[in-house]
């Protein structure tokens, strides 16, 4: 990945680090910060300085005196993005969540959980399902992704198909805005018609509006697994029939539509002293996951098994594996999830992520795939990801690096005229910048940038994200 470093400031004097500890407690170090998981970018500890609030007041007072001195404040929660978005420099501070994790409370007759910022996905995800509920989000990364930076980066994942991104997840939220001011949006209520709508607004924002405290999330029926499989076609628009064909027949019980390029899924296989073949799929460009959810009367694997072999029988599918237990589910899931892998394949690894109507999907891949492989000799181009929203990954990888701006000119142009994106789930952060500049209208763009100026008109919460410096 790219390395955009921020402009490095004059490091913080002991006076003002003094300041901070008397309001959030002590500071973490440099050297206390090697400790930490760094996360996918090498800047993200650059600051040398973090501290964690233990409480909204504290997280109040200390925005407040970092607008008052004009230092830089860059909000990490959980580091999992792939943008650049928490990374950070000299001369401002880390802000972590993790101390704001006081609980988790669960309205099971609303399905509605208040959570704070520093909650894992899968703590949520564990005490939803005590009430036999779901926050209707899931994703890898879901052991160590706070809500509070999923809300910011409007995160989406394995079910936004059926439930939505992040932002279709929230009711309301709680947010400190850069001049310390505590704003309380934590409606509980779907509709709510009370003026703008501040929560749709911090969603996204990647931490540049205002930082999150709270959130009100709408929960989900928690219903179990009942059928996994495997599938393999030769082309896109065969996969694309079969997985509209298990929407409209499963409906919202169809709880995963993943797609993954064989070189994709041969390559996560080998790491894992694997095979494709020893799973029962030997041919097939394109495989297909799906998996669906119990029915109430009990009979979600007889149900898909039976409709397994209709799609058989009327030719559409000629290859295909059901999971027979935990194991090989969990074996299907290591090839779609574990992406990491390839960071060890590999010296230099460059991570994207778009989103593509459904239309031109596969015309968008049979372009873009061919124009990757002639960028260097040797070179890995993996494909996967959310098939019913048309949300593709795509990872290079490279022996000697290239710069990233070589592969956006081939994954970018015509996406947003044919109504797509060049982000589908990690954001801006300093890595898309430019595009962010080049491929979206200047109206946009300036609208954007005058409600960062309004907001934060001392740009102090992660200066340096989304726009250009120059922009400023």
């Amino acid at each position: 990945m790219t390395e955009v470093r921020p402009i490095p400031l004059a490091p913080l004097g002991e006076d003002v680090l003094t300041q901070i500890e008397a309001i959030a407690g002590p500071v973490m170090r440099e050297d206390r910060l090697r400790d930490w998981d760094p996360g996918y970018h090498a800047d993200n500890f650059a600051a040398g300085i973090a501290v964690s609030p233990r409480t909204v007041y504290e997280l109040c007072a200390l925005l407040a005196l970092c607008n008052a001195e004009r230092i830089p404040v860059v909000t990490h929660g959980g580091r999992t993005g792939l943008v650049g978005g928490t990374a950070s420099a000299p001369g401002g501070i880390i802000l972590s969540t993790r101390k704001l994790n006081s609980g988790i409370e669960i309205d099971p007759v609303g399905r509605v959980a208040i959570v704070d910022a520093g909650v894992t996905l899968e703590a949520l995800q564990q005490a939803a399902a005590e009430h036999g509920l779901s926050p209707g989000i899931d994703l890898p990364s879901r052991g160590s992704a706070t809500l509070g930076g999923l809300a910011a980066t409007n995160a989406g994942g394995i079910e936004a198909f059926r439930y939505g991104t992040m932002r279709d997840r929230l009711l309301g939220c709680e947010f400190v805005r850069a001049d310390g001011t505590l704003v309380s949006d934590l409606a509980r209520v779907l509709k709510n018609n009370t003026g703008y709508g501040l929560t749709d607004l911090i969603a996204g924002s990647e931490g540049t509006l205002g930082i999150v405290t709270r959130l009100a999330i709408r929960l989900e029926p928690l219903r179990q697994v009942a059928a996994t499989a495997l599938f393999a076609f030769a082309t896109i628009e065969e996969t694309l029939a079969v997985a509209q064909n298990l929407r409209d027949r499963f409906g919202d019980r169809l709880r995963a539509v993943e797609i993954l390029w064989r070189e994709y899924a041969e390559t996560i296989a080998a790491q894992h002293g694997q095979s494709l073949e020893a799973v029962g799929i030997g041919e097939g460009a394109f495989l297909l996951l799906a998996e669906t959810e119990e029915t109430p009367d009990g009979d979600g694997q007889d149900r898909f098994i039976t409709h397994l072999e209709a799609l058989f029988e009327q030719g559409l599918v000629s290859e295909a594996v059901l999971a027979q237990n935990s194991s090989q589910r969990d074996f299907f899931w290591i090839l779609r999830e574990d992406a990491d892998v390839l960071f060890r394949v590999w010296p230099h690894v460059h991570s994207f992520d778009v989103s593509v109507p459904l239309a031109n999907l596969g015309d968008y891949a049979r372009q873009i795939e061919p124009k990757l492989k002639q960028l260097a000799d040797p070179v890995g181009v993996y494909i996967f990801g959310h098939l019913a929203d048309g949300n593709l990954h795509v990872m290079v990888g490279l022996n000697d690096d290239l710069p990233h701006e070589a592969m956006e000119a081939i994954l970018y142009p015509g996406l947003t005229e044919m109504g797509g994106a060049f982000s589908a789930e990690h954001g801006i952060g300093l890595e898309k910048r430019e595009a962010f500049s080049r491929y979206n209208s200047a109206a946009k763009y300036q609208t954007m940038a005058a409600i960062k100026a309004a907001l934060d008109p001392h740009n102090i919460l992660n200066p340096g994200k989304i726009f250009m410096p120059t922009s400023q």
